[in-house]
């Protein structure tokens, strides 16, 4: 099976690579959406040519924002199996166009069995160990145990956002196919206090909680505890609560008066002014790699109480409080409650020190390119013989 050139798709000599995984950009959604789009402006800045996977709900032409040539792919519906189907249809363009894939996530990595029958080299980044989080069913706990160790076989090369990530990937795969590489944040230096009105809150007068609310997140461990020892400020907690949610319920009715649940919030300059001008954050998140809301609270220097795992450890490092259950964390509420503007400070600037030694953009994006062109294909034509040249080549 041959690789073919889609008219107008002619390749004009700059390396090219096509992300795949997200809903697209310009991203709405956080997480890996943020990474595609970083990606993509920064990749074509260097002079790449980048297309992007869109996820749209109508048949629509392709169009070009911001020098990326954004690809859509129309599927109605947004649950799990429109998700699949999504994949799917971007699986089986993306293997017949001259660009290199870049696959952001592995829940569908077995249709990337397409890239290596058409003989091109694809990185995919391995997001985090989705089949041990609580949250997901027996039978979506083996989906994902089985497209990890598919997207391990099948993709050329793997990315890592942490290195526990990576050292749990080489149990079954080569180290030497396996890059470590975070996720990245900008740094919030200055942000208004108008968006705190909202709340009913002032600077360094709350505490703060950004988190998907699931089980793994320990959201109702950290509003109990709070709502319990009632520290006299208020605890903001951003996330998505439906009454149809067992969970979101529980978490809803362990609420105390100090607990302000402000839902879900996309405006990134809202949440920067909250993460910049809350008294400390609190990441509760138990499993995953490196998460993208612990990084952007370093990034906006705020002082970090944080579940004490290795992921978390090695993100926020030595300036952070860490506990271990629901003792360790009244304690640490109540100590940073009381804490000097001194000690606060001290741990806001490590919380700043530690974003600027590893979660930078320009050093992520460095890192990228460097794999995707280590991966580039050579000039000859993909043919039968590209699976033999997958499993021999460099990686």
């Amino acid at each position: 099976m041959r690789a073919v050139v889609v008219k107008g798709d002619e390749p004009d000599g700059r390396p090219a690579v096509a992300i795949l995984g997200t809903r697209g950009v310009p991203a709405a959604h956080g997480g890996f959406e943020t990474l595609a789009e970083r990606l993509a402006l920064d990749l074509v800045a260097r002079g790449w040519r980048v297309e992007v996977y869109c996820q749209v709900r109508e048949p629509t032409p392709p169009s070009v924002w911001r020098g990326i040539a954004l690809i859509p792919v129309a599927v109605r519906g947004d649950g799990a199996f429109a998700t699949i189907v999504f994949d799917l249809k971007c699986t089986l363009k993306a293997a017949f166009r001259p660009a290199q894939p870049l696959v952001l996530g592995y829940n569908t990595a077995a249709f990337s069995i397409l890239y290596r029958l058409t003989g091109k080299r694809s990185v995919m980044n391995m997001d985090g160990i989705e089949w041990k989080r609580d949250r997901w069913s027996k039978p979506a706990k083996a989906w994902f145990w089985l497209n990890e160790r598919l997207g391990s076989l099948f993709s050329t090369h793997l990315i890592a956002d942490h290195p526990e990530i990576a050292r749990h990937l080489a149990r079954n795969t080569s180290a030497k196919r396996i890059t470590t590489i975070a996720y990245g944040a900008d740094p919030v230096l200055e942000a208004p206090t108008t968006p705190l009105a909202a709340f009913n809150v002032r600077p360094r007068d709350y505490g703060l909680l950004i988190a998907r609310v699931v089980p793994e997140n320990l959201v109702l461990q950290i509003v109990r505890a709070w709502s319990e020892i009632r520290p006299g400020l208020p605890l903001v907690v951003l996330g998505k609560l439906m009454e149809s949610d067992p969970y979101h319920r529980a978490v809803k009715a362990a609420g105390g008066p100090e607990v302000i649940f402000a839902g879900a919030i996309y405006e990134s300059e809202r949440v920067a002014a909250l993460r910049l001008h809350a008294r400390f954050h609190i990441h509760g998140h138990t499993v995953g790699g490196t998460n993208p809301s612990l990084v952007e609270a370093l990034g906006a220097g705020s002082p970090i109480l944080a579940h004490d795992n290795p992921f978390n450890r090695w993100v926020a490092g030595d300036g952070a409080v860490y506990f271990g259950d629901e003792t360790e964390l009244r304690r640490g509420i109540l100590n940073l409650v009381r804490a000097a503007p001194s000690r606060l400070d001290a741990m806001s600037a490590a919380s700043r020190g530690r974003h600027a030694d590893a979660f930078g953009w320009q050093g992520i994006v460095d890192a990228y390119e460097s794999v995707l062109r280590r991966q580039l294909p050579s000039r000859r034509t993909a043919g039968r013989g590209a699976i033999r040249r997958h499993e021999h080549g460099p990686a």
